[in-house]
């Protein structure tokens, strides 16, 4: 990143400066108030920092109070005693960054944190990758997908990388039967015509699995169309996601590929590690609006008299209990961490609280490899569709055009990063049998490098040496394993059937509580970054209607609707009035 590195930015950047034009905070303040409104943010993840600047932006007072480490599951880690001869330590993630072009709401926050020489801020070290592989195991060629993006030039291809292109479309062609393609293809025209009932009630109660009835069809029809699907972007089993959810995504995804109501390219990363190229960034820009951070402290409890929110009860970074006063409360933590903190009364107080009870997490974590030698598989994701625990990953290196590995990073001699997300933690593995909450933290990265290795090495050339393996570093927040109780601190909201329905809004019942996170009801049905960021401007809007605010309201983005299609859904909105099927559903 023009050799701006992450520490050095936090050092010399101007909070303002950057190049990124902004308005002037509008000052909110409740009718017939002349002092700025205080609220107390609970969680500094994506919700948290959103929520954060938007309020901050419309001049309130924000103090934010975070367990952990600023960024949430976006944040970047460094891997301990990596670094010698005054290098950075070694960037960890809890997963790589994946910032489709389908997302507006986040993006559109991105454009607003200043970045030294980027003129649309921290935006600009959003970067698309050229192509994506799908990976197959014993000796199928892997799928080697191009991403036509402008500006975007096609790798290149030798001869030998045009046989084995050909090979794995014929080999998946003659593999994937043509009436299973043809079916598949009206089953998501069925989704794509459905109006928004149909989608809510019907759809939203059928697995992926039943709607494109995977059960009778082929083992590449399941694996790449049912379960690679919801298992690497959704995280949920295909025998258990909701219909509304995985289809809901394919429609944006497939939009964003013809260049409809794409806010850019299908596939986007960052240009450096995540802190580095977008949460210090944002930080520092949240500090130079006054907003305040105290770090180490957990909420406990909320504490409701007469019908309020009266405190936040925390356990101080010292083990004290504290309790911390506001106007206004956003809770912005996991849900799984945020429903600890409504107590009885809290619940009594806005019964959608307890619906959260009813919300499931699953794990999906993120485990890196560091390389002696570049390893250039391919310039963008691969995922390894048959591989047991699901592995998406992608080489970092040639991403971040601003760092030279070995002079930047550790001890010198790491070339390159491999970053691996494992989505599947209860299927037995290929080296030990067993599943991955059931192995060791040693056995689960020997276990994650056996699958690489299957699907990248098994075509007549070595792509992954173990020659080249310097360390692995999976992420701390996963506990336990190999023992009878592993944990995950992180995990991630999964959307098995009937979840839209248990999903709260960002407005509460209590006048000074909002909520936000990635398991508010938004637009996009999906546990994302972008449905994070969305839910705190959602709870941002609210508490500026709650106090009688003039200032501008947030912007909230939907997903596209192509306008060609709207005849079509009004149409099936009368069928399903009439419970008559979609008129393309030939069952």
């Amino acid at each position: 990143m023009g050799g701006t590195t992450r520490r050095g930015f936090l050092g010399t950047a101007a909070a303002a400066g950057g190049g990124v034009a902004l308005a002037a905070p509008q000052r909110a303040v409740a009718q017939g108030s002349a002092a700025p409104q205080t609220v107390a943010v609970l969680g500094g993840g994506v919700a948290g920092l959103t929520a954060a600047h938007e309020l901050a932006e419309r001049g309130f007072r924000v103090t934010v109070y975070e367990r952990k480490a600023l960024g949430g599951k976006a944040r970047s880690m460094d891997v301990p005693n990596s670094a010698t001869g005054g290098r950075e330590p070694l960037p960890g993630e809890h997963g790589f960054r994946f910032i489709p072009g389908i997302y507006h709401n986040l993006p559109d926050t991105m454009r607003r944190i200043p970045f030294p020489g980027n003129p649309n801020g921290v935006h600009d070290n959003l970067v698309a990758p050229k192509e994506m592989l799908f990976a197959r195991s014993g000796g199928r060629e892997d799928i080697r997908i191009p991403l036509p993006w402008p500006g975007n030039t096609p790798a290149e291809l030798t001869p030998d990388e045009i046989r084995r292109a050909l090979t794995s479309l014929l080999d998946t062609a003659f593999n994937l039967p043509l009436h299973e393609a043809l079916y598949f293809a009206n089953r998501f025209l069925v989704f794509l015509t459905s109006c928004d009932e149909r989608r809510d009630e019907v759809w939203e109660r059928m697995p992926w699995w039943e709607f494109v009835r995977a059960g009778r069809m082929s083992y590449d029809y399941q694996r790449i169309l049912a379960i690679g699907i919801t298992r690497n972007i959704v995280a949920t089993k295909a025998e258990e996601a909701s219909t509304r959810t995985v289809g809901t995504l394919l429609e944006a995804f497939a939009f964003n590929l013809l260049g409809r109501g794409a806010d850019g390219a299908l596939d986007r990363i960052l240009n450096a590690p995540t802190n580095e190229a977008w949460i210090d960034p944002w930080v520092t820009y949240l500090r130079s609006l006054g907003v305040e951070f105290n770090i180490g402290w957990t909420v406990r409890d909320l504490t409701l008299e007469a019908g309020r929110i009266a405190g936040a009860v925390m356990e101080d970074p010292g083990g004290a209990r504290r309790t911390v006063t506001a106007d206004h409360y956003i809770s912005a933590m996991p849900v799984e961490h945020a429903r600890r903190t409504w107590n009885s009364a809290v619940r009594a107080a806005d019964p959608q609280l307890a619906e959260c009870d009813r919300l499931e997490t699953d794990w999906m974590t993120g485990i890196q490899f560091y390389l002696t030698e570049r390893t250039p598989i391919l310039h963008g994701h691969l995922d390894l569709i048959d591989s047991p625990w699901s592995l998406t990953a992608i080489a970092q290196a040639q991403h971040w055009p601003g760092h030279d590995f070995p002079k930047d990073f550790g001890d010198g001699t790491v070339a390159d990063c491999l970053s691996v997300d494992v989505s599947e933690w209860d299927r037995p593995g290929i080296l030990y049998g067993k599943t991955a909450k059931q192995c060791t933290r040693t056995e689960v990265a020997r276990e994650v490098w056996a699958q690489l290795k299957a699907a990248l090495n098994d075509t007549g050339r070595t792509v992954l040496k173990d020659s080249v393996l310097h360390s692995w570093f999976l992420d701390p927040a996963v506990d336990g394993l190999g023992t009878p109780n592993p944990v995950n601190e992180e995990q991630l909201l999964i959307h098995p059937t009937g979840t839209f329905h248990h999903r709260p809004r960002s407005a509460t019942k209590i006048p000074n509580l909002f909520l936000s996170g990635d398991y508010v009801a938004v637009p996009i049905d999906l546990a994302t970054m972008e449905g994070a960021n969305t839910s705190a401007r959602q709870a941002v809007n609210a508490l500026l209607d709650r106090v009688g605010s003039a200032a501008e309201r947030c912007t909230v983005t939907p997903l596209y609707r192509a306008p060609e299609l709207e005849p079509l859904k009004r149409h099936d909105r009368t069928r399903h009035l009439l419970r008559l099927p979609n008129l393309f559903d030939i069952g």
